[in-house]
């Protein structure tokens, strides 16, 4: 019988409150090379006509799997997994009945082995429990000639907003008794960690950084910040702090439209199966 860990109760309550929210904050933003970062994942598809078995692993609300039918109509034959269900009821409506959504584990897939083509994910590796147990059941779910595609995160809001945003964050929580919530191995925060978690069971990796420009008013600014995992966890009474106090640490720093410049760094990542 599977218990799951603090910071997997918590994701799954996160987004049975709120689906929607990695999409929302992420689908409008664009990279130098991609319009988004789901469309850098579109693109690692590969060019063919050929018909293809692609697993979106934390599907979330759907948004990746309706890029990827959109852009290859009738093509693929899609697979979505997630823990939540609220999110996998917002994807329902928004995808083909012949998309399959799944309620499921990363950890131990449903799928049978050597059975998809290509499995991508958006920005939730890097948040899983025991990885290598994910990277084996991505490997083992894997035909030999397939492909894994990732988005993870590199660094959060980038630039002097994001090193204003940290600085007060850390004291609103401090004071706040904010208890720690470590989610995901820490190897996954740089590629050195990343490449030695793929070595095992993956070959022909590679790391592609993405900077992901951003240039939002503080409205929008707050609105985003304030639904990121940490801040929700904060008391109400602490949230109105961290508002005020990253208002007023930033308040030299808008540009003469009175936007912000700044973005999210993440972080492409593409293996292949290793061949036995």
């Amino acid at each position: 019988m599977h218990f799951p860990s603090p910071a997997e109760r918590f994701l799954e309550d996160f987004h049975q409150r709120r689906p929607g929210t990695t999409s929302a904050a992420f689908a409008h933003l664009c990279s130098e090379r991609q319009e988004s970062s789901y469309a850098a994942l579109a693109a690692t598809l590969p060019d063919s006509s050929a018909s293809l078995s692609v697993l979106d692993l934390a599907c979330g609300n759907g948004y990746l799997l309706q890029l990827l039918e959109q852009r290859h109509p009738q093509r693929l034959r899609l697979i979505g997994v997630d823990l939540s269900q609220a999110e996998l009821d917002e994807a329902r409506t928004r995808l083909p009945a012949r998309v399959s959504l799944l309620k499921e584990r990363a950890q131990a897939l449903s799928l049978g082995t050597a059975s998809v083509d290509v499995v991508v994910s958006h920005l939730a590796l890097m948040l899983m429990d025991d990885i290598e147990q994910v990277l084996r059941e991505i490997r083992r779910v894997l035909r030999k000639d397939g492909k894994l595609a990732t988005i993870v995160g590199r660094g959060f809001l980038l630039g002097a907003v994001g090193d204003a945003y940290l600085q007060v964050f850390r004291q609103v929580a401090q004071q706040d008794a904010l208890a720690h919530l470590p989610m995901g191995d820490p190897r996954m925060r740089t590629e050195e960690g990343w490449r030695a978690l793929l070595g095992t069971d993956f070959e022909q990796v590679t790391v592609q950084d993405i900077d992901v420009a951003w240039q939002p008013d503080f409205a929008e600014l707050w609105q985003s910040l304030s639904a990121t995992y940490d801040v929700d966890r904060l008391t109400p009474a602490a949230r109105v702090q961290l508002q005020e106090r990253f208002k007023t640490a930033i308040e030299h720093l808008p540009q003469a439209d009175g936007t912000f410049a700044t973005g999210w760094g993440l972080r492409l990542i593409q293996a292949h199966p290793r061949r036995c």
